[in-house]
């Protein structure tokens, strides 16, 4: 597959582009299933759709879930929640029953399970497998996406739609989708900004040294529906 990546200036520069192109993906759907992640970049995207945006898109049409949460109660700084309620969820006319957060307050086994069944129930399948319209993911400086870690990389091929993963240095639970239903989706989008994040972008998008190591280098889409958008700070080195 193919690996298509836009560079643009700035962090925001890559969030506006990813607005538009929000505007015209779901223009195309009467529904209009999202998963989000959490992060620094995008908050900013959040935060330009509330505001420049917030007259652009339909949003009764979008059903937001998400990628991954952190275990934690949904008002806690570390909640991806938290982060897109108030950046975004609040200022946009959305109804609850289109806002299927992970509870991350729950024993993390069942909230897994809880999570699953509802994505399963909930999201239209492609090959026995729930397929989103759209998947937006980040990348850490260790080459790991969603909650999937370095060391655990038996998450991306889980027969789980849902599972329970645990941070490497801090040991903080964590609900995240697995490999199988990330790469059934019919877009998937990476947003990595920040020069820490140049290098790993170097070996992903290159396959060199290290790439095989990086769970973020297994995300490849059955639909071949895959974009990087990076700053030029993410894309020094490539």
């Amino acid at each position: 597959m193919k690996t298509l990546y836009s560079i643009f200036q700035t962090k925001r520069e890559v969030a506006r582009q990813l607005a538009e192109d929000l505007v015209l993906w779901t223009s195309e759907k009467t529904k209009f299933n999202m998963a989000i992640s959490g992060g620094s970049t995008p908050k900013v995207l959040f935060e330009l759709l509330a505001t420049a945006y917030l007259e652009r898109i339909e949003w009764r049409k979008i059903h937001f879930y998400w990628v991954d949460e952190r275990c934690v109660l949904p008002n806690h700084e570390d909640s991806n929640f938290r982060m897109t309620y108030n950046t975004l969820l609040r200022y946009i006319p959305i109804g609850d029953l289109n806002v299927h957060r992970i509870r991350g307050e729950k024993e993390p086994v069942e909230e897994a399970n809880r999570y699953g069944q509802l994505i399963d129930y909930s999201v239209p399948h492609h090959q026995n497998i729930p397929q989103f319209d759209l998947i937006m993911l980040g990348m850490g400086d260790d080459g790991h996406t969603a909650s999937i870690f370095p060391d655990q990389v038996g998450l991306l091929t889980s027969e789980q739609i849902c599972a329970v993963a645990r941070h490497p240095q801090s040991g903080q639970f964590r609900v995240t989708m697995t490999g199988k239903v990330i790469n059934n989706a019919k877009k998937v989008v990476f947003i990595v900004t920040g020069e820490d994040k140049a290098k790993c972008i170097h070996e992903v998008l290159n396959q060199k040294n290290n790439w095989m190591f990086y769970p973020a280098a297994y995300i490849q889409p059955k639909s071949g529906d895959l974009t990087w958008y990076l700053d030029q700070a993410a894309a020094a080195m490539l």
